[in-house]
């Protein structure tokens, strides 16, 4: 199966404040973010993180991705520094990308887009950033965490919950 997500931001003592993320301290918002993770995606699924997954380091990005399920892809997000990006654990690693799945093509970038490639023709925009505040447009969809109750989302959830055609 796979599963898009974005802004986790793990590690990041700035997202209990800004986000204000219902969570007591970053350790129990690291620890739930990694347990809905797991819940939500086993080990041979794939991932794609559209940006903002971590700070602090490359051994403590590596030492993230090695308790996550699934083969991760990263989409770089403005958040993601070189330590980040260079982490071993990653399948892939690029700012744009896109798709076919389930005869859809899917468009995924971290940023929402105003207009993206075959927009009319019912390809959909998936992406981060915005962290559930922003109005999407049709067939744009965001799959921060802070919108899919901090986990994961697949394409089938999206279908069932916002109406995806």
């Amino acid at each position: 199966m796979v599963f898009f997500t974005s802004d986790t931001h793990f590690n990041d003592p700035r997202i209990l404040r800004i986000d204000r993320r219902p969570f007591g301290s970053l350790a129990e918002h690291d620890e739930a973010l990694i347990a809905r993770w797991n819940e939500t995606v086993g080990p041979e699924d794939e991932v794609w993180h559209l940006g903002d997954f971590a700070r602090h380091g490359k051994s403590n990005v590596e030492a993230l991705l090695t308790h996550l399920n699934g083969r991760k892809n990263l989409i770089v997000g403005n958040n993601d520094a070189s330590e980040t990006t260079a982490a071993h654990g990653w399948h892939s690693v690029q700012h744009y990308r896109e798709l076919i799945q389930e005869t859809q093509l899917i468009v995924l970038c971290h940023y929402p887009f105003r207009t993206w490639n075959r927009m009319g023709k019912k390809s959909i925009n998936l992406h981060g950033h915005s962290h559930g505040k922003l109005k999407p447009l049709t067939r744009q969809y965001d799959v921060g965490v802070d919108s899919w109750d901090f986990r994961p989302v697949s394409l089938q959830t999206l279908r069932g919950k916002r109406g995806l055609r």
